[in-house]
Order: C-alpha cells, then structure tokens, then sequence
C-alpha cells in the first residue's frame, strides 16, 4: 500500500487483518444545483475532476484546492476485491464524511449517513460482484443551514478570526473489510485499575449455535489472561483478572494487547485485534485523579487542522508529531477542539500517554432553536462517543464550547439531557456540559480567561486560592450558572499570547497586545502559567493553542509546525510540581 495516500489501518482500535484500502485518486464532481440525483449520477456517470482521497476537496493535497461554497459532492471509483477478502462477507467503511452521505455499489445504494465526524459502514456483499465494482459517494453539506455541527468551518466564503477553511465530503479512510457471517461488530472496554482487571463487552452479528467467544489479554505477546464463552450471544461480557497489572499513567503508559476471537470448535471463525490501558478517573473533591492520584492537567487547545490537508493529517507520522511537539514544551494533553479528531490521534495519544479531552465541534448547530438542531446533535455526539470510549487517553467528556446564555446553542433543558446521556453512556468518565460558559450541570467547573497581565490574571484566582467558594470563584457567566459546589477548577482556556513577528499583514490575530520582544513573550507565558500552577485549588489549565491555524497566530509553533521558541526555552514554565498535586 505503500502508493494510497493514509494507508495505514484507520482503527487499531478494532482491526482485522483482512482489508482493502481504498484511499487515493477517484473521480469527482461539485453539484451546486443537487440536481446529481435527478440525472442519475449515482451510476454509470463520468465525473470530470480527479481527487485524492481521503483528503477533503478544499486541500491543497485531494489536487482539487477548491475553497468556495459546495452544497454537494460526488465521488466515483472503481475496485476488485482483494483475493484476501474474497468468499467473505464485505464491510465498507468510511471513517468520515462531511456531511449528508449516500453510497451506492454498483448502482444500489448501500449506505445513508447524516453526520460529518463519526465513521459508518455498510454490509455490500450482495452489491459487489466478481471483477470491477463502482462505487459512488453523494454528500450534501451546508453548514450555513444552522442545523448541523460544523466546528471551527467557516460560514463566510473566506477564513475569518477563529474561523478556518471548511471541509467537505470524504476527508477520512475509506475501507473495505472481510468478515465471516457471525462476525464480531463492538467492543466495549470497562477498565478497573483498581482491582486489576477488566471487563470487555463483545457484541456479536448473525451468532449461532456452536460458535463461542475467546478473549485474551497479552503483554508484550505473551498471554497474561483469558476467558471464555462456550456460546457467544449477540451481547457478550467476560471479566478479565490481570495479574501483577500495571496502569495506564499519564507520560508513562502501558497498554495490553486484546484479541477477540470467535471459535467453532478449535475452527477460528472471526478474530479482532484491539488493545486497552488500565486507568481510572475520578473526582474527589476538587480534585481529578488518574488511578488515585491527584493529576494537574497541563493541556493545550488542539485545533487539528494542516495547513495542506485542513481536516486530515497528511501522515501518520504527523498525527503522532503533533503530540510529541506538544510533550516536548511541557504538556501532558490536549483539549481536542471543535472537532472529532482522527481514530489514529487518539491511538497515538494512548501509546505516548497523553491525556485528551474528548470535544465535539458543536459551533454552527443552534440547539436553541431548532429542534432538527438537537436532533442532528444528539445523534453525533452519541456516535462519537461509542466510537472513543475505549481509549484509555480521554478522561472528560465535553460536548459544547461556549453556548454563552445569550448565544443560539444555550438550551438549559439540552444541557442536562445531554449530560445525563453521555454518563449513562459511559459512567466511567466526568462530563463538562460546556466548556467556558455558561454551565447548567457540570462534573467539573471551569472557565475561559484571556487576561495578558500576569498580576491582574492571578489577583483574579488568588481569593478563590485561599477560600474556594461560589462567592470567591471566578465564573464567566455569573448571572446565568448554578451555585459552586466544590468541583475541581481549571481555566481551560488563557494565554493565546499573539506572536507573529515580522507581521505585515492585518488579518493575522492573537489576543490581547503583541508582546514588544522575545523577553516580554517569555515572562507573559511564565507569570500566566504560575498564577494556575501555583493556586491549590486549580486542578488545571489549557494553553492556547499547540499550532498557529491560518490567521490566528497565538501558537507555540507556526501553521507548518516550526517551534517559535525553543522547547527548553519554555518547557519550565510547566514542568514542576504544581500545588494541587500529590
């Protein structure tokens, strides 16, 4: 696979050794008029333009670089099943596609998908056919409707403030996947570091009589634990006892290899290969803990876009860069922001032991008044959330991003739904209802502050320091948020210190004043940083942001990932104890 652009497998997560990349140059179309259908273009149809998959029409590496306004887009190719897939059953996959999508084999159509950040799948093995198959993707997207999640895209034709170059269509992994008829569909892990074990949920498709469930757990290829099920079920639960386990730490993970496998006999019928880190989250007090101990979380907002790619990474390569350019200046996570990143980021972000905050890019979606609004919602973020639970480097859940109480995604009511859902889902984690403001219901409390006085920044916090309490805490919405009752604080958003020298154009932004020198940079970023790392009742902060992205200049490195100071430079501005920590 080494000529497919991304050829990698998309989902170490839940992978099969049978598959078929199907990234790279297909035909295109733009149908403005979404008069496609009407004419029949979902078969036998010639698209004019060549893209590369998976990269989104608007990059600069799909060969299109297409920036305006599409309110559709087709995208057409022909494939052979690989002989290592055949006499399977076939899965198509797309990790995913912005945002209304339909696909059709061979002129049936397989598949309909509202959603432009989580993956969907369709069973085609009674579309396909020995020799050349067609496939044809349709996607509508208009995010200008108000009434679908579209994160930091842009509503105007042109990139704009917080506002970047909007994506469309396909900009993740298409794949096809070999299965058996009883296949294995979901996995579920449910880690438990305290006791050392865990339990793994294994839902099964088409089971039958005779065939059981086989789970091992392996540590450096040698089986550590195992357990069985003489007759797997559509739903599946086993517990796993590790023995002498080792955790899952922040910078210092550990993770153990997982098998699924369902047997006829001694007859190997379906095998999955995941992995799973031991680690827990809780709150005590106004602390968060991983695995009992208390962890300031020393995070940086990560927009996720590329300067050649937007949406997509380029590389594998460059996924696993930008966490390690981040480590490098001191941080030990990421706020994903205002989007669902990559399956594979998050991959890397369990290797290298780096905490995230699993985010959802709902700017564009007014859950205020609309009700197609919460519907379209609602539906994602559960998608989104089944998709990421497993990994063992997100420990909180934050489905908004300042829904101010005066803005259109303020919905009280949602608020509380939505919070209730995502912890009936997945209990394991807290939940943030938005982030920054305004809070309705919220595992832990915190706040957006841009401040660039490093006195004024810290007098603000310094009260709540030595007497935490609804009277001394700073809010960002004070009038519309409930009582403080004790969760642990952080500002999860400050700093954002603009730092573009040699600046010549007025479109490029940072906040607040542009520091004179290199020296006033520097102990802006030190003072701000102190006033957090030293309150013992902050349990932590969130820099903005890793990367300049097109015109908002506030990152530590540049839109194409040059450092613009030296990591040794910055690092010890975080790289201590901080008082909230044991």
């Amino acid at each position: 696979m080494s000529n497919i652009p991304r050829p990698e497998h998309p989902r170490p997560d839940f992978e099969r050794a049978a598959w078929q990349n199907l990234n790279g140059e297909w035909q295109f179309a733009i149908d403005n008029s979404k008069s496609g259908l009407e004419k029949g273009w979902h078969t036998g149809t010639e698209f004019p333009q060549r893209i590369i998959v998976p990269f989104c029409p608007e990059s600069q590496l799909s060969g299109i670089g297409h920036t305006d306004f599409m309110n559709a887009v087709w995208y057409r190719r022909f494939f052979t099943v690989d002989q290592a897939l055949r006499g399977k059953r076939l899965l198509l996959h797309f990790g995913a596609v912005d945002y209304d999508a339909r696909v059709w084999v061979n002129g049936k159509e397989v598949a309909h998908h509202r959603g432009g950040y989580t993956p969907f799948s369709a069973d085609i093995t009674d579309a396909v056919r020995d020799g050349d198959n067609e496939l044809v993707v349709y996607a509508e997207d208009d995010l200008r409707t108000t009434f679908q999640p579209s994160g930091k895209q842009s509503h105007k034709l042109n990139s704009y403030g917080c506002m970047y170059t909007r994506t469309t269509g396909i900009w993740q992994t298409v794949w096809l996947e070999g299965v058996a008829n009883t296949y294995a569909s979901t996995l579920a892990i449910r880690p438990d570091a305290a006791n050392g074990r865990v339990t793994i949920e294994v839902g099964v498709d088409r089971p039958v009589a005779g065939v059981g469930l086989e789970v091992l757990a392996l540590s450096e290829g040698r089986e550590v634990a195992v357990a069985k099920i003489k007759q797997a079920g559509a739903s599946n639960s086993v517990t796993l006892d590790i023995p002498n386990a080792v955790l899952w730490q922040p910078l210092r993970p550990f993770l153990y290899d997982l098998r699924i496998r369902l047997l006829d006999g001694e007859a190997l019928v379906d095998e999955v290969a995941s992995y799973f880190g031991l680690r827990d989250v809780r709150i005590e007090g106004d602390r968060v803990l991983i695995n009992g101990k208390s962890v300031f979380q020393r995070l940086i907002l990560d927009q996720g876009f590329w300067p050649q790619s937007i949406y997509t990474a380029p590389t594998d390569d460059e996924l696993k860069a930008d966490i390690e350019r981040s480590i490098a200046y001191g941080y030990n996570g990421a706020r994903m922001h205002q989007k669902v990143f990559e399956p594979r980021y998050l991959y890397w972000a369990d290797k290298l032991g780096y905490i995230t905050w699993g985010e959802f890019p709902d700017w564009g979606c007014s859950v205020r008044r609309h009700a197609q609004s919460r519907e379209n919602f609602l539906r994602e973020w559960i998608e989104a959330v089944l998709r990421d639970r497993n990994h063992p480097s997100i420990v909180t859940w934050m489905p908004l991003n300042e829904a101010h109480s005066s803005g259109d995604r303020y919905a009280p009511v949602f608020f509380q739904e939505l919070y209730t859902l995502t912890r009936t889902i997945d209990p394991s984690r807290p939940c943030i209802d938005a982030s920054g403001y305004t809070h309705v219901v919220t595992d832990i409390w915190e706040v957006h502050d841009y401040d660039q006085d490093p006195k004024s920044f810290n007098d603000r916090y310094a009260p709540f320091g030595e007497n935490p309490n609804d009277e001394t805490v700073f809010k960002n919405d004070r009038e519309h948020e409930p009582e403080y009752k004790g969760q642990p604080y952080m500002v999860s958003e400050y700093g954002g210190i603009w730092w573009n020298p040699g600046q010549t154009d007025g479109k490029a932004w940072g906040y607040g004043g542009r520091p004179a020198n290199e020296q006033e940079f520097i102990d802006r970023y030190f003072g701000l940083a102190k006033a957090l790392l030293d309150n013992p009742h902050v349990a932590g902060l969130c820099y903005t942001q890793l990367t300049d992205v097109e015109q908002e200049v506030n990152g530590l490195y540049t839109y194409d990932r040059k450092p613009k100071f030296p990591p040794e430079v910055l690092r010890p501005a975080l790289d201590r104890k901080a008082a909230i920590e044991d």
